[in-house]
């Protein structure tokens, strides 16, 4: 006969392993490190090792649109995603045009979200030797205002336009780079002012005023209580967005945040990271509620991600609901639900 102690060990031994084969291998696709979407994703992989949960392989620097596609499709576990995507392929236009309207809303049916994120807030910042005073100065000015396609540059022109009644070419000439020269566009001086999306503190901010002071400016405030303000806001991927001015670190010294009551304003971009609705009801739950559970965790890990909209599911800030086709996985829900937080019966599937 075995000794107790070695029919103990033999036991834990036996648990443990069967926790080890019991986690899921799952794939994941996000964007590039230094923002909120990448910051949520790479957590949610490290999270979920340490409880068991899955094993996540997390492909980053993806161009998001194929991304969703792939889980739509099947093909990926996990994407990040600004939620203007899953509207764009539900509605088969913009980059998912060649699907069609049918296709794109077949596939846009299989999406369902874990948790949202804030992806950046639309302000306009410019070095102060450029000489500009804010929004009432942009008229024929150049402007950088995003990659060449995609949510951001769309967003940025909308709101240049209904904040000024600016249109690109007409009122200022646009200039559009991907991302990876956007630090180098903002500071070599070929753009007169940026209109992008930023994050409190902004990483390329902080790169940027090493070359100079900068101003920042909110969206003025009777602008953006304007009716056409407003309902753009409830756009597709688009919530508002409010901070006060105290809480809106910038990160250096060199930078000036320029509002008219204390209030920063600005359009924000949201999105979430997303799953297939046919991943299993236990899984989508127990990787949600890893969210949940570290979210303090997760807002210390970057200076930004304590604005970054983890952990907010108001319908309205998450960007959820009204024209937005995108659900709630029925296991996120439960997640939410059992952790305290109200789901919206419009965000649930």
């Amino acid at each position: 006969m075995r000794p107790i102690k070695s029919l103990v060990a033999l036991g834990v031994a036996a648990m443990l392993a069967t926790t080890a084969q019991a986690a899921e291998n799952l794939t994941a696709e996000t964007a590039s490190p230094g923002g909120s979407i990448h910051l949520s994703m790479s957590h949610l992989a490290e999270v979920a090792a340490e409880k068991g949960i899955a094993n996540i392989q997390v492909a980053d620097g993806q161009t998001l649109t194929n991304s969703v596609q792939n889980v739509a499709e099947g093909k990926t576990d996990i994407a990040g995603t600004p939620y203007i995507l899953p509207f764009l392929l539900a509605k088969g236009r913009g980059p998912y045009s060649k699907l069609g309207a049918e296709k794109g809303a077949e596939l846009a049916a299989n999406l369902r979200a874990l948790y949202p994120v804030t992806l950046g807030i639309f302000a306009l910042y410019a070095y102060d030797s450029k000489g500009l005073k804010g929004w009432n100065d942009l008229e024929g000015k150049t402007i950088y205002n995003g990659p060449p396609r995609g949510a951001a540059v769309t967003n940025a022109r909308a709101v240049i336009q209904l904040t000024t009644g600016l249109k690109e070419g007409d009122g200022y000439k646009g200039v559009q780079v991907n991302w990876g020269q956007a630090v180098k566009t903002i500071t070599d001086g070929s753009a007169d002012a940026v209109v992008l999306p930023i994050l409190f503190p902004d990483s390329r901010i902080t790169q940027a005023v090493a070359s100079g002071s900068m101003t920042v400016w909110s969206i003025p405030k009777d602008k953006w209580d304007s009716e056409g303000f407003q309902k753009y806001l409830r756009a597709p991927g688009s919530a508002p967005f409010e901070l006060p001015a105290s809480q809106a670190n910038l990160g250096e010294a060199g930078v000036t945040l320029v509002t008219e009551d204390g209030t920063f304003r600005g359009l924000a971009t949201i999105g979430g990271d997303i799953v297939n609705k046919d991943m299993s009801f236990d899984l989508a739950k127990a990787l949600t509620a890893a969210h949940i559970d570290t979210l303090d965790k997760l807002k210390d890990k970057a200076p930004f991600a304590r604005h970054a909209g983890y952990g907010i599911v108001d319908a309205v800030k998450s960007g959820m609901c009204g024209p937005n086709p995108l659900k709630y996985h029925a296991g996120a829900v439960a997640a939410w639900e059992e952790a305290g937080y109200t789901i919206d019966d419009c965000a649930k599937p």
